[in-house]
Order: C-alpha cells, then structure tokens, then sequence
C-alpha cells in the first residue's frame, strides 16, 4: 500500500513538473507574443489548475481499479487537487 501512495506521489509531482513547463510555452498572446506580467502569472496559475485536475482525475480509482464515480469521485478530486495546490 506504502509503495502504491510513494508511486502515485511520484506520478502527481512528475506530471505538475511537466504541466509548469507545458504551462511555460504555451503561455503565448493570439498575436503569437509572450505573455508578460500579471497576464503571464494569471495564465500559468490557471494552466498549472487544470493540470493538476487532470492528472487528479486519472488517479480516481478505487481499490479494484475502477473509477470513483459521483460522491466518491468529487471528495477524492477535491481532496488531491487541494494537496496539489499545497505543494
């Protein structure tokens, strides 16, 4: 149980690595310029946000392997994207 907590841990931190970096280049205006700024911190917060929920959402599964579904599902998505956030 230990080493599947440490993997998923691992999983989640790689994947927010990625997703600021990801977040980095994608930060472009739509006339194709950098975003500068408070423009630029706005966009990557929000980036990094949606990130972390994606990656929270492929870990929602139970025990046997299926994905959490209703009450379930939004307690664990709440739950993990507040620890994203915290780190």
């Amino acid at each position: 149980m230990r080493a599947l907590i440490a993997s998923i841990s691992l999983a989640l931190l790689s994947t927010l690595a990625h997703a600021g970096e990801a977040c980095e280049a994608k930060a472009i205006d739509k006339n194709g310029k950098p975003l500068a700024g408070a423009a630029k911190t706005s966009f990557i917060k929000k980036c990094e946000k949606e990130a972390g929920g994606a990656a929270c959402a492929a870990k929602a599964v139970d025990k046997n392997g299926k994905p959490l579904a209703g009450a379930a599902k939004n307690s664990f998505m709440k739950k993990c994207e507040k620890e994203a956030a915290a780190q």
